[in-house]
């Protein structure tokens, strides 16, 4: 995807580091990420959504071809919503994950840029008599995130008019003379959205949230909010050998939807009654000693692997947080484990339930 519509406009931003992230490059932080992360939980953050990539369907039979090729129901969303989907191969392994937005006139496709070329390619593969055209939105389309308590307050004092939103809910809004479009994010924890707009205004839209109070957040920091919210990512955490099920998302799987590519597998597993590997979340002390590839070891022998860590910095101690895989009959809560030579305890995905919820207090930003 190359450098986010924001980051193109760096100078200025404050940011003090750049990276790649999902496919493009964007501020990595702005600071000190455990900081920008207390403002996610805590106060209010926003954050540039630009590596995400949009895909348009259009054509008569882009519902129905749709629901076809993915895990969840599409057929019958309602007009401004939307649901997460995985994209599997016939043998049932996962080729990608997406969210998908019934538009009315047409479906929008919202994925990570770096998975956006193989999701087109598979797209085209399966169209052969369909009438569907499927268009890339992503030189048109960027976004700003905005995650965390206060985020309402910030975006009436930006003056956005919010309405009452459903979780995967979007609507059309207009902003000093600006279309966009606000989503409803799967946060259920707190309130975050997502502003839908075109590249030449997120600038604008960028400071005005400042102005408002906002935290600027970094990818840094993003990283963090999504392993302690237990949220795995296509290509570090869910990779194509693995199998729907054994991501515990059950929020990507419909089994009442009918015939889509891969279903027989799925459908397979739930009868059969369940897979041996199970996604879930790790704590330990200190940091430095997990990294994502290592082993997980209980009773001696291998049952699992790490997918990503990252650290925390809760109540003056520091602590290594990870998610991954382990075999369904040792990744009980609370059993003990070792990950290369630390001992991590399991956890309960989100981990945040698990192990913040008497720490919020603890995760207050810095004064301004």
């Amino acid at each position: 995807m190359g450098i986010t519509a924001l980051q193109v406009h760096n100078e200025g931003l404050g940011a003090e580091g750049v990276g790649e992230y999902c496919g493009a490059t964007t501020a990595a932080s702005f600071g000190e990420p455990q900081a920008e992360f207390a403002a996610l939980r805590s106060d209010c953050g926003v954050y540039d959504l630009g590596f995400r990539a949009k895909i348009s369907l259009t054509g008569g039979d882009r519902t129905r071809w749709l629901n076809g090729m993915v895990t969840n129901n599409i057929r019958d969303l309602a007009v401004g919503q939307g649901a997460y989907a995985f994209l599997l191969n016939p043998q049932g392994h996962i080729l990608g994950d997406l969210h998908a937005y019934n538009r009315g006139d047409s479906i929008t496709v919202d994925t990570d840029g770096g998975q956006a070329a193989k999701i087109l390619a598979t797209f085209d593969h399966y169209i052969i008599m369909d009438d569907v055209e499927v268009t890339n939105l992503s030189e048109q389309l960027t976004a700003l995130g905005i995650t965390g308590p206060k985020s309402s307050v910030v975006l009436a004092a930006t003056e956005f008019a919010i309405p009452e939103m459903q979780i995967l809910q979007l609507q059309s809004v207009t902003w000093q003379g600006i279309d966009c479009t606000l989503v409803r994010s799967e946060d259920a924890e707190r309130p975050s959205y997502e502003i839908w707009l075109a590249p030449g205004n997120v600038r604008r839209l960028w400071d005005a949230l400042l102005a408002a109070g906002a935290v600027p957040v970094g990818s840094d920091a993003l990283e963090l909010h999504r392993i302690v919210s237990g949220i795995p990512r296509y290509g570090v955490d869910i990779r194509e050998r693995d199998l729907p099920q054994e991501t515990e998302q059950a929020r990507a799987l419909n089994f009442n939807k009918g015939c889509y590519v891969g279903q027989e597998i799925v459908e397979r597993i739930r009868s059969r009654g369940a897979v041996h590997r199970k996604f879930t979340g790790f704590i330990a002390d200190g940091t430095g000693q997990i990294a994502a590839g290592t082993k997980v070891v209980a009773g001696e022998k291998e049952v699992g692997e790490i997918t990503s860590v990252a650290s925390l910095q809760l109540s003056g101690a520091e602590k290594t947080v990870a998610l991954g895989y382990i075999r369904r009959e040792v990744g009980m809560p609370g059993r003990e484990v070792l990950i290369g030579k630390a001992k991590a305890t399991v956890v309960q995905l989100p981990i945040a339930d698990s192990v913040l919820r008497l720490e919020e207090r603890s995760l207050q930003p810095h004064p301004a």
